[in-house]
């Protein structure tokens, strides 16, 4: 299963960043492969946080390829379209 993959090569370089790895989901969204990686940690996450887990993962991503196919990385709070 990639989410269960994902989640084993991410989740601890995620939380020494200080973030929680809250869900991982890989599916078609609008047609288009989308990993999606949810993240929490104490206080508000904001568009900076999201940055910052995109920017460390990406590569990780890369090295390890577990997903064969062209996909969108999505990194977002729990509270996803709620942010102002």
């Amino acid at each position: 299963m990639i989410e269960e993959k994902v989640k084993n090569l991410l989740e601890k370089e995620i939380e020494k960043q200080g973030y929680i790895l809250d869900e991982v989901t890989y599916g078609k969204e609008n047609n288009i492969n989308t990993l999606t990686l949810v993240i929490d940690k104490k206080g508000y996450i904001n568009v900076n946080d999201c940055a910052k887990v995109s920017n460390l993962v990406n590569p990780l991503l890369d090295e390890a390829d577990l997903i064969s196919e062209s996909y969108v990385l999505d990194v977002c709070s729990k509270t996803k379209g709620s942010e102002e």
